[in-house]
């Protein structure tokens, strides 16, 4: 394992992002659609927020009642991507160590992190990629 391997070589480059300004249930068809986890907000270059699918499971009810399944709709309509979205999301640079990271997600409880070089996005990283780099290591 390497010491001072930068977090660029684990993480994801390709990132889906949504708009403040998107509808949330646009935010949630990527969720849904794309099978993701941490969905970046940005508010033109600049990200302002993080949406998780726990955030949203946390607004649906379709599941829990029968009949129910037109209630997750009118929440998703009722709602913007501002009022659910985690703001100021802790973001790590692309200089950052891998070990960092793994202290950073430690300490905090985060499950993902955005990578960014100023404002601009570069990727995303999370829990499951430390745990996949940490497999490939044994």
């Amino acid at each position: 394992m390497k010491r001072r391997e930068p977090i660029t070589h684990i993480m994801t480059e390709n990132v889906y992002t949504a708009r403040e300004e998107d509808s949330l249930q646009h935010a949630v068809d990527l969720i849904r659609n794309h099978n993701i986890h941490h969905l970046p907000i940005t508010k033109g270059n600049q990200i302002t927020g993080i949406i998780s699918s726990t955030d949203v499971n946390r607004l649906s009810f379709g599941g829990l009642f029968e009949n129910q399944e037109g209630s997750d709709q009118a929440v998703f309509d009722m709602l913007t991507i501002p009022q659910v979205m985690t703001s100021s999301p802790t973001t790590v640079g692309p200089d950052t160590t891998i070990k960092e990271v793994a202290e950073i997600f430690a300490e905090s409880g985060f499950h993902a992190l955005p990578v960014a070089e100023g404002t601009d996005l570069k990727g995303i990283v999370t829990t499951t990629d430390m745990i996949k780099y940490l497999l490939e290591q044994y």
